[in-house]
């Protein structure tokens, strides 16, 4: 951008009046700072006598300037709530090219993405990010602005009855590899991606919710992989000043959700007119998320987040699992008989709730959409996508030993 055309935006954003050449630099010298996560806006405010409200105009509306090209690693980007990002990100910002790095697990599809094989702005390299050569090699290639992270081992019974190495390696050891990708190449920004789990439990009849701030006390061994790679991210902000940011989210659903998740593992059931194994009693309690407001949550995250900070993600939809499961034979018109309770699995934890207060404040992110009129729509997808269930199973014979996600 040429010095009259930075002069002129800040003028106008900023509604400042005659501003020198020399002082342009400097700002351009501070905004920098800023995007590397060494100076805050409330520095800035203070070196340059500049509004702070003004200030984060400005940030905010050169965030969401489609003319700045940007090159985003997405980790992790065939999964569910990864691909629904990528597909965000490629519509709304024209310029950016997405490079998506998958390992392609089980979980992993890159049908999820077939609309946008042929696009120039997306490319796809499998690769997995325990390969620090690998995830090097990509950076150097494509001079990588921004990463975000949603490469994880996620399924919780397979961390308590299978290999909990896994859940180490990836969720640990790979998120540090990460970081240091990151402070090697001095990428801008890296949004890494966690749950509410690291934050442990809470009893149906407490009404708190976690903030960012409450301790960890996860209570499967998933949830104690992710707590570790949140806190390598703190770590390293602390002592390398790396410009991550941390997020925990809660239950996700939509389309392209791998079927051992409870919303598109007991559709298919229901369907097939096969029981709907429930732990317990079913009176765990999760908060549903739209996946697409997931993404824009991350969007805002990834653009007008402070590195070193967490925020939580929610939808402030608290639903017991049972009442998913009655919810879902009602649109699809099967027998509450279909619901057979089974032994409670491991560490189930009985609640989990988020305070978004800061998220909203700092980013004015407010959650809008109803659970109950999307939850017909998303069911309505995976009755009509059956091309991409058949795939999905065909990839992952040993499916139906899994009982859904909780």
């Amino acid at each position: 951008m040429k010095k009259d055309e930075s002069k002129k935006i800040l003028q106008k954003t900023l509604q400042l009046g005659n501003i020198s050449s020399d002082f342009v630099k400097k700002f351009k010298i501070l905004e920098n700072l800023y995007e590397e996560g060494k100076l805050s806006l409330e520095e800035i405010s203070v070196l340059t006598e500049i509004n702070y409200k003004k200030l984060k105009k400005y940030f905010k509306e050169k965030a969401q300037n489609t003319n700045l090209a940007k090159n985003i690693l997405v980790c992790g980007g065939a999964g569910f709530i990864g691909s629904n990002f990528i597909r965000f990100v490629h519509k709304k910002y024209q310029n950016y090219t997405i490079i998506n790095y998958d390992k392609l697990t089980y979980a992993g599809n890159l049908d999820n993405l077939l609309d946008l094989k042929n696009s120039s702005r997306y490319k796809f390299i499998k690769g997995d990010i325990c390969d620090y050569q690998k995830l090097s090699d990509t950076a150097k290639k494509y001079k990588i602005d921004y990463v975000i992270n949603f490469a994880a081992e996620t399924h919780v019974g397979r961390s308590v009855f299978s290999n909990v190495r896994d859940f180490v390696n990836t969720n640990v050891l790979g998120v540090t590899n990460l970081l240091e990708l990151v402070k090697e190449y001095k990428i801008k920004r890296f949004v890494h991606i966690s749950t509410d789990e690291t934050y442990g439990e809470l009893e149906i009849n407490d009404f708190r919710s976690f903030t960012e701030d409450s301790p960890f006390r996860p209570n499967v061994p998933y949830s104690a992989s992710k707590a570790g790679g949140d806190l390598m991210c703190r770590a390293y902000f602390q002592t390398f000043k790396t410009p991550v940011i941390v997020t925990h989210c809660t239950n996700n659903y939509g389309p392209y959700q791998y079927p051992e998740k409870v919303i598109p593992f007991w559709t298919l059931r229901a369907l097939r007119k096969e029981p709907l194994p429930v732990h317990g009693n079913g009176s765990h309690i999760r908060d549903w998320i739209y996946v697409e407001e997931h993404c824009q949550a991350l969007d805002m995250v990834l653009h007008k987040g402070t590195p070193g900070e967490v925020y939580n993600i929610a939808a402030k939809q608290e639903i017991p699992v049972i009442e998913i499961a009655y919810k879902i034979l009602k649109i699809l018109e099967r027998p509450k008989t279909l619901i057979k309770f089974i032994q409670d699995r491991p560490g189930n934890d009985i609640r989990y709730s988020l305070d978004i207060t800061k998220i909203k404040k700092e980013l004015g992110f407010e959650p809008k959409v109803n659970f109950e009129e999307k939850l017909t729509e998303v069911i309505s997808w995976y009755t009509s996508n059956k091309w991409w269930i058949q795939r999905v199973l065909k990839k992952q014979k040993e499916f139906n030993a899994f009982v859904g996600e909780l």
